[in-house]
């Protein structure tokens, strides 16, 4: 059995640092030694472009191209997808066209499990998958968290972004009822934290108050910082762009505790068997 560990990184709001913390995550991972594989689930192609890959309408082989063929019956080969980055992280890259592959999906059989098949193959082959969702519920977003074993959520420490947790919420229990009996939350993470304010305290003892009983927020913080910026215009990770930067320092710090948590559960699984036999 493979112990490949999906990962969504989900939120309904756009603008909280999704694609940032996918990449910034994958090769924080990569930088423990572990083998990653980045999916670009939104059309916009945010991630594609992050990573250097600007041609993105010019890419053979994208996510759409293999859920096509998931929708045709052929062979899917997703290998064939994956491009290959510096930073010794891989990609299955994304462009226009997925939006008119999700149009295509709603007649497909099994839709809801299309994005799993074409990643099936490939977990053998990673520690970790992190699927970078588009910030709409749709159908692509459904196939992702129909594939992932848990759901990291960016939260923007602003009290707009912490008002829509609760829906959030209720969508990841939905598919976990319907879809995916294995999914589960794996935390929520704070982003384009400014501590120059009170703002982001509040907000973490807001989201405490409503949502630490069931959800796990995670204690790193990811901290508001022009070079992250910068480094999307380079096709870079913070790591490359600037690895002293307190935003580099963070991602370093939130893949520790992925990490740790991982390891976490391993072991209460473990257990779990142990005792059951």
């Amino acid at each position: 059995m493979s112990k490949c560990n999906v990962i969504a990184i989900a939120n309904q709001k756009g603008g909280v640092g999704k694609t940032t913390t996918a990449f910034s995550l994958g090769v924080a991972l990569a930088n423990n030694n572990k083998r990653v594989l980045v999916v670009d689930a939104d059309p916009q192609a945010n991630l594609t472009t992050y990573m250097g890959f600007y041609d993105e309408d010019n890419i053979p082989i994208t996510l759409s191209t293999l859920i096509e063929r998931y929708i045709d019956g052929e062979d899917i080969k997703p290998e064939e997808s994956i491009l290959h980055h510096k930073e010794h992280i891989d990609l299955i890259p994304s462009n226009l066209n997925l939006s008119m592959t999700e149009n295509n999906l709603s007649n497909a059989m099994n839709r809801e499990y299309a994005i799993k098949s074409c990643l099936e193959d490939l977990r053998s082959q990673y520690d970790y998958i992190i699927i970078d969702c588009m910030p709409t519920l749709n159908m692509i977003t459904t196939n992702a968290l129909a594939t992932a074993n848990q759901v990291i959520v960016p939260v923007q420490s602003q009290y707009l972004s912490a008002k829509g947790m609760g829906n959030l919420l209720t969508i990841i229990g939905k598919v976990k009822r319907q879809v995916n009996k294995d999914l589960k939350v794996g935390g929520i993470l704070l982003t384009l934290v400014d501590k120059r304010t009170k703002l982001p305290s509040t907000i973490r003892e807001e989201l405490e108050a409503n949502y630490g009983n069931i959800v796990k927020l995670y204690d790193t913080q990811i901290p508001f910082a022009i070079k992250t910026a910068e480094s999307t215009s380079k096709g870079k990770s913070i790591f490359a762009y600037d690895k002293t930067s307190k935003v580099a320092e963070a991602y370093s710090s939130f893949a520790k505790e992925v990490l740790r948590e991982d390891e976490r559960e391993r072991r209460k699984n473990a257990l779990s068997k142990g005792y059951d036999r």
